[in-house]
Formats: structure tokens, sequence, C-alpha cells
């Protein structure tokens, strides 16, 4: 029997390195698809301020800079928020990987739940 209870908490730790690390892999995904369509937008309106640049009217200088501000608010703020989401899904991720750590039976059981209720869920749908 307690080779057994041995085996499972191994199995309940593996699956919360694995939760750790899928979701870890998640974030950076969504991250990296987000900055790229973020930064893509920023060139092409760095892009275009810079075929707009020439014009002398006091007007599109006044809106040229109010976008280059807008430009680099937006810069930082991305930077600002991918480190807060980074942290934020460590903490998550930490959190869940120290709870399957303290308590590898009630993890396995809230994992047999969600299964169960993912696997009720996709048979009512076909």
């Amino acid at each position: 029997m307690e080779n057994t209870f041995d085996g499972t908490t191994e199995q309940a730790r593996a699956t919360g390195r694995r939760l750790k690390s899928d979701l870890s892999d998640g974030v950076n995904d969504i991250k990296a698809a987000a900055s790229s369509e973020i930064k893509n937008l920023i060139a092409d309106v760095e892009d275009l301020m810079a075929r707009i640049a020439d014009l002398k009217d006091a007007d599109v200088a006044r809106v040229r800079g109010k976008v280059q501000r807008a430009v680099d608010a937006t810069k930082q703020s991305l930077a600002d928020g991918a480190d807060t989401l980074r942290q934020h899904a460590q903490n998550v991720a930490s959190t869940a990987d120290d709870y399957v750590r303290d308590s590898p039976w009630q993890a396995i059981g809230i994992a047999a739940l969600v299964g169960a209720v993912v696997g009720i869920l996709a048979t009512r749908r076909n």
C-alpha cells in the first residue's frame, strides 16, 4: 500500500510540474502573439508618421506629436504589461505546484472531477 501512495504522490507532483510548464508555455505563446500584433501596428504607425514627416502643416505636426507620444506610451505599457502578466502566471503556476505537492490526493480528486466535467460536456455536444 505504501508503494502505491508514493507512486501516486510522485504522479501528482509530476502533474503539477507539467501544469506549471504548460501554463508558462501558454502564457508565453499568448504574449508572443499579442506582442507581435502590437509591434506590427506600431511599426505601421511609425511608417505612416515617417511618410508625413515632410508635411509642414501645423495641424499635421501637432497630430504627429500626439501619435508619437501615444506610440511611446504604448511601447512602455506593453513592456510593463508583459512583465506583470509573466509574474502573475508564475505566481499561479507556483501556487498550483505548491498545492499539488502539499495535497496530492486532493489535487488528484480535483483533476478527476475536472476530467469528468469536461468528459460530460464533450459528450453532450456530440
